[in-house]
C-alpha cells in the first residue's frame, strides 16, 4: 500500500514535469522512461529525503505509485542519477515558475502585489548525524575539520509561503550582491509591493534597484559599519526611523526554512559541488508541489467571523477520501473558531470583561532562612520566573557579606532583629 499522501504529491508533481519538458530529449532516446517521469521521481526523492538507491527500492515495491507515474519498469539508480546530471537550472526555473502560477491562479492574487522576503540558509552535504559529531569533539577535545556547505538563497511569498526564485552556491559566502537577480526573477513571477531581508543584504544599492527599478518598498535594517559612520539615501530613513512593524513578518521565512528542514530535507546531497546545488533547487520545487498539494486546505486562519465564514464558504472538497477527511476535521475547527468568536462578541456586548487576571499568592522560600528570616537586612527577591533568593544589603557595603547567602543562616555578625530600637 503506498503511503499516505505521497500519490497526490506524485500526481502533481507530473502534471507539472509535462508543462515544462517534453516527452524524449531527442529522437534517438530509447523511449522507455519520460523526462517528466524522471523529473517526478527526482522530485519524489526530495519529498521524501531519498537516495538513489532507496528510490529504485521504494518505486519496485509501490505499485500504486508506478501507476500514478505511469511506469512499466523501474528505473535503475544510475539512470536517475544521470538525469539530474543533464537537468539544467533553467528547466528548475520553469518548474517553479509552473508552480507559482499554478498557486496564484486566481484573478485576484495576480492583481495583488505579492510580499517577498529574501533571506538564505545552510544545507548539510551529506547525512551524517549531528549528535555523532558533538560525540566526537565531546570526546576527543579537538576541535572538527572545517568544512564547506551549500547555501541556498530564496525569495518566499510571504502570505502563500512558497518559493518565487531560488540560487544555490558554496558557503560562506556574503549573498548580498545576489539580491537584485533572486529579485529580478521572482518579479517575473509575480508583481511584488514589499521586499523584506535582513542586515546581510543591506546596502543602497540594493535599497535603490529594488525602489526604482521594481517600484516596490524595501526595508532592510541598516547595520552595517558602526553607528557614527554618516549613511546617506534609504540607509538612513531606515537607520532614523525604521519600520518594526512591516519587518516583523520577515520572520516568516525562517518558519519556512524550519519547515522544509523539518519535514522535507536538510541535506543537499551530492558528491561535486553541481549536483548539490541542483539538490538544493530540487528542494524549492518539491516545497511548492508540496504546497500546491494543499491548497486547498493550507488557508490562512483568522479569529475575525466575517473572515471565518468566508473560508468555509471557500473550502471544496478534494479528490481522494483522505484528504476528503482533512477537509471535514478542517471545517469542524473553522465552525468551532466562528462559534467561539460569536459567544466572546455576545459576552462583551453584555459587559463581561473580557479576561480576568489571576492574583497569584506571594512565593515562600522552600527552606529555612534561619536568621535572615528576622534581620533587617534581608530583602526577599523573586524572579520573573517565580522563584524566590535572600538577599543581604550588608554586602553592598562590607565584601565579606555575601550577597545570596547559604541557607539557613545560623550565625551572622551582622543580626539586626527587625523593628527592633537602635
Amino acid at each position: 500500500m503506498a503511503e499516505v499522501g505521497l500519490l497526490p504529491f506524485a500526481r502533481i508533481a507530473l502534471q507539472v514535469s509535462r508543462a515544462v519538458l517534453p516527452r524524449y530529449r531527442s529522437r534517438f532516446s530509447k523511449r522507455q522512461f519520460t523526462q517528466p517521469q524522471l523529473l517526478a521521481i527526482l522530485c519524489l526523492m526530495r519529498y521524501e529525503d531519498w537516495t538513489f538507491r532507496e528510490a529504485e527500492v521504494r518505486l519496485s515495491e509501490h505499485r500504486e505509485l508506478r501507476q500514478v507515474l505511469g511506469l512499466v519498469s523501474v528505473p535503475d539508480f544510475t539512470t536517475l542519477y544521470r538525469f539530474l546530471q543533464r537537468l539544467d537550472d533553467q528547466t528548475i526555473d520553469r518548474a517553479v515558475g509552473e508552480t507559482v502560477r499554478r498557486l496564484r491562479g486566481s484573478l485576484r492574487q495576480k492583481r495583488k502585489r505579492a510580499r517577498v522576503a529574501v533571506d538564505a540558509t545552510g544545507l548539510a552535504q551529506g547525512a551524517v548525524s549531528t549528535f555523532f559529531m558533538r560525540r566526537m569533539h565531546h570526546h576527543g577535545q579537538k576541535p572538527l575539520p572545517w568544512r564547506h556547505w551549500l547555501k541556498w538563497v530564496v525569495a518566499v511569498d510571504l502570505d502563500q509561503q512558497f518559493v518565487l526564485s531560488q540560487l544555490a552556491r558554496r558557503g560562506p559566502w556574503n549573498d548580498c550582491a545576489n539580491l537584485p537577480p533572486v529579485v529580478e526573477a521572482a518579479s517575473q513571477q509575480t508583481r511584488i509591493g514589499l521586499v523584506l531581508a535582513d542586515a546581510e543584504f543591506d546596502s543602497e544599492r540594493n535599497h535603490t534597484y529594488i525602489r526604482k527599478r521594481l517600484g516596490a518598498q524595501s526595508v532592510i535594517p541598516a547595520k552595517r559599519g558602526k553607528k557614527t559612520w554618516r549613511v546617506h539615501g534609504v540607509r538612513a530613513e531606515m537607520r532614523r526611523a525604521f519600520p518594526q512593524r512591516l519587518y516583523r513578518r520577515r520572520s516568516l521565512i525562517e518558519s519556512l526554512f524550519s519547515s522544509v528542514k523539518r519535514n522535507l530535507s536538510a541535506r543537499a546531497p551530492g558528491r561535486s559541488l553541481r549536483a548539490q546545488m541542483r539538490q538544493a533547487l530540487l528542494l524549492g520545487l518539491s516545497l511548492n508541489l508540496y504546497r500546491l498539494k494543499h491548497r486547498r486546505l493550507s488557508l490562512r486562519m483568522s479569529t475575525e467571523p466575517n473572515r471565518v465564514m468566508q473560508q468555509l464558504l471557500t473550502v471544496q472538497e478534494a479528490p481522494d477520501g483522505w484528504a476528503d477527511a482533512q477537509v471535514r476535521v478542517r471545517r469542524g475547527f473553522l465552525w468551532c473558531r466562528l462559534l467561539r468568536a460569536a459567544v466572546w462578541r455576545f459576552g462583551v456586548a453584555l459587559g463581561y470583561p473580557s479576561s480576568v487576571k489571576e492574583v497569584k499568592a506571594p512565593a515562600e522560600l522552600e527552606t529555612d532562612p534561619g536568621l535572615c528570616g528576622s534581620c533587617r537586612h534581608c530583602r526577599r527577591v523573586e524572579s520573573s520566573r517565580g522563584s524566590v533568593f535572600v538577599f543581604c544589603e550588608l554586602s553592598l557595603g562590607d565584601p565579606d557579606f555575601a550577597k545570596y547567602p547559604r541557607l539557613p543562616v545560623l550565625s551572622c555578625r551582622g543580626y539586626e532583629m527587625k523593628n527592633a530600637s537602635p
